[in-house]
Formats: structure tokens, C-alpha cells, sequence
């Protein structure tokens, strides 16, 4: 629905239940504004190093299965 076409369709509703629109649309809003402030809030205590953890966590999941499939005797060189 466009906004025009929103605004229209408001306009026709008795003025109590344009109160009523507007209410919710308050509401809405509080409560958007709420979730921005708390996902804000839960990011703002990660330090560089927390996020770094956690992504090399969510980047090596499920790799601790996996069959080795070279070990150091599959080495041709060696640096040191």
C-alpha cells in the first residue's frame, strides 16, 4: 500500500478511529525505537577482540570433524 493511498483511507474513518490509527502508529513507533536502542546496546559492549572471537567461532564451526587429511609427513619443505 502507498502512502497516499494509506492517507486516503484514513481520511474516510470516523475521527475516533483515526485516534485509534494514530495511536498504533505512536505505539509502533516507541516499540521500533526500542529494538534500535536495545540492538544498539548489544553491540556496544563487544570489543574488537569479542567480535574477532566470535567470528573465527562461527567461521571454524563444525570443522572439528573433519578427517585430517595431511600431516607433517606429507611435508615437502620445512621452514624455520
Amino acid at each position: 500500500m502507498k502512502l497516499a493511498e494509506f492517507i486516503e483511507r484514513v481520511k474516510v474513518l470516523p475521527k475516533d478511529k483515526r485516534a485509534e490509527v494514530y495511536d498504533f502508529v505512536e505505539f509502533l513507533a516507541w516499540r521500533e525505537s526500542l529494538s534500535l536502542t536495545a540492538r544498539e546496546q548489544e553491540h556496544a559492549d563487544w570489543s574488537e577482540a569479542d567480535f574477532s572471537a566470535m567470528a573465527m567461532q562461527q567461521a571454524m564451526r563444525g570443522l572439528e570433524d573433519e578427517p585430517t587429511l595431511y600431516d607433517e609427513d606429507d611435508l615437502v619443505e620445512r621452514w624455520k
